[in-house]
């Protein structure tokens, strides 16, 4: 397997943004599955797409490419939008961003999802109907907040089952956070009474009003994964969410204060192993990386050096790493793809 063929450089990497190198690949490489870094510097290896469709989800905003995760991501929205359906009655997942497909940094909305482990799911359920292709660009989700009032959720939106479809998706194990709006929390915090303890896995974060944001663990055997320290003990119905509700996460920059100037990572920043699968032979097709797809997940289980396949196997054969000065800058997506 040629794990390192590359494409005639378009433009040396140096201090180009990583978004831009990662924003512009559209199969993941064809590598054993890996989250390589953390959740908001890092990249993928081996990713896989969730189907377009499924019998209790559809994927949304598809011109963006990012239904793509590690397997045990997308195995757990599939087995997540079944249980949906059968234990609260939800007819099905309208899924948002997972990640790109090779993860690393995005052109545009998150600061996160960056190893295939991190997605975001629709607060609006799935009709009984199949989306087309522009509504699925166009059509908005709904926000659970009520207009004029602050951080107060809206009566008329907020039903039971959004708070039960929050609730089993912070039931799964491998769960270890969901994110939600300070509100939504609050919401929760008051009504909530089933399993108190799950609550502590839900935090609160600016946004995601609606849609709601689920992380996994680093899956078992990823050593090349950097965890997140665990949440605090307790259900965060505490001082962490009334901090929400003062003014200070909401207060405006001083008028004199002087701008500060955002900085964009590059694949300098990002673990050394990012490079090799910036460079890596892409999938054959996005049908061959789709997960349940032979011969992506099967073929490609393993995460130790001993898989030719690894992205551990393909830095030893580039010479323990590779200089990121010699990574092309690849041709961005058309708008329709």
């Amino acid at each position: 397997m040629a794990l390192l063929a590359v494409a005639e450089p378009l433009a040396a990497a140096g201090d180009t943004p990583a978004k831009e190198l990662f924003g512009g690949m559209r199969l993941p490489a064809k590598m054993a599955p890996a989250p390589l870094g953390f959740y908001a510097k890092g990249c993928l290896a081996g990713g896989v797409a969730i189907p377009t469709d499924g019998p209790t989800w559809q994927a949304m905003r598809l011109s963006r490419n990012r239904r793509w995760g590690h397997p045990q991501m997308v195995a757990l929205i599939e087995q997540f939008s079944r249980d949906a359906r059968e234990k609260i009655g939800w007819n099905g997942l309208l899924l948002g961003d997972i990640s790109q497909p090779r993860g690393g940094p995005m052109l545009n909305g998150h600061a996160s999802h960056q190893i295939g482990l991190d997605a975001d799911i629709w607060l609006t359920q799935m009709p009984k109907r199949t989306f087309s292709y522009q509504e699925r660009e166009d059509i908005q989700a709904t926000s659970m907040l009520q207009k004029n009032k602050f951080l107060t959720v809206d009566p008329s939106i907020w039903t039971p089952e959004h708070a039960r479809l929050i609730m089993l998706a912070a039931s799964y194990p491998q769960v270890e956070r969901v994110f939600v709006n300070p509100a939504i929390k609050k919401k929760l915090c008051d009504t909530w009474g089933g399993n108190r303890a799950l609550l502590g896995k839900v935090r609160p974060i600016y946004g995601h009003d609606y849609h709601f944001h689920i992380r996994i663990k680093c899956p078992e055997g990823s050593t090349n994964c950097k965890s997140q320290a665990a949440v605090p003990a307790g259900d965060g119905c505490d001082k962490s969410l009334a901090w929400w509700f003062t003014k200070e996460p909401w207060a405006k920059p001083k008028p004199n204060a002087k701008p500060v100037k955002p900085r964009y990572l590059t694949l300098a920043d990002l673990p050394k192993a990012c490079s090799v699968v910036l460079r890596g032979q892409s999938a054959d097709s996005e049908a061959d990386a789709t997960f349940g797809a032979a011969p992506t997940a099967a073929a490609f289980s393993s995460e130790s050096s001993d898989n030719p396949g690894s992205v551990e196997a393909a830095i030893e054969a580039a010479g323990q790493g590779i200089s990121g000065k010699a990574i092309p800058v690849p041709v961005a997506r058309p708008a329709s793809q």
